[in-house]
């Protein structure tokens, strides 16, 4: 799990160190008049780019959210589960029932499917539970799943701001005929480059999160299964 979150940490890093470093190499060149690294690598993207630069901010957004919330004592508080246990060894269901509801979360949830059904039988509780933590498991798939779209639309915009930029260059050459320079043709081939830097900037450092927080989830999602089954295999034969 902390191996987890120190992916994460090195994934935002890594985007900051790209997005700061090469800048910083560019502004050490001898030219005076090289233009700053914010109108080199941001500006110079214009509309499409500060898109991009936008799912960046909301691609970092969902990475520490999901650091935070996605883990197995937040799914499944340990002083809950203690609390919970000790009411069912001294028989006190309805209780824990009413525990489960009044903290709502993916462990409680599937126990407050389950427990009304101890009457009608273990597999009927069991066949509750396992509907109940199929949702659940879906809920935190689809929570990602932003993370995955950050990662797959920021590549799409980088191209969309590419075609963008080339038409704008070949709009000039047509208007110039013979007499273009390449001064003429540098605004439009800067703002193709930048847009599709600034999408693979933020795309690369998204997807591989969400590749990390997918397998973590599946991970969780069968750890707090088991920590489930434990709780309710007192009830089988009953």
């Amino acid at each position: 799990m902390k191996a987890m979150r120190m992916a994460a940490v090195t994934l935002v890093a890594l985007t900051a160190l790209g997005f700061f470093a090469s800048p910083a190499l560019a502004q050490a060149a001898p030219e005076a008049s090289a233009p700053s690294w914010f109108d080199a690598y941001v500006a110079a993207g214009g509309w499409c780019g500060w898109i991009i630069v936008f799912c960046s901010f909301v691609g970092v957004a969902l990475m520490i959210e999901h650091t935070v919330t996605i883990k197995r004592d937040k799914l499944a508080p340990p002083q809950l589960v203690d609390e919970i246990e000790g009411m069912f060894e001294n028989e006190e269901y309805q209780e824990a029932l009413e525990l489960c509801e009044a903290e709502p979360g993916y462990l409680t949830n599937i126990l407050a499917a389950g427990l009304p059904k101890i009457n009608a039988g273990f597999d009927v509780m069991k066949a509750a539970m396992a509907d109940v933590r199929e949702e659940e498991a879906i809920k935190l798939m689809q929570k990602i799943s932003y993370l995955s779209l950050v990662g797959n639309i920021s590549p799409m915009l980088g191209l969309f701001g590419t075609i963008t930029g080339m038409i704008e260059a070949f709009s000039v050459i047509a208007s110039l005929g013979a007499a273009v320079t390449p001064s003429d043709l540098a605004h439009g081939i800067e703002i193709a480059l930048v847009t599709t830097f600034q999408g693979l900037l933020v795309a690369i450092p998204c997807m591989t999160a969400y590749f990390i927080f997918k397998n973590k989830v599946i991970k969780t999602v069968l750890e707090i299964q088991a920590v489930a089954d434990e709780l309710v295999e007192r009830f089988r034969g009953k």
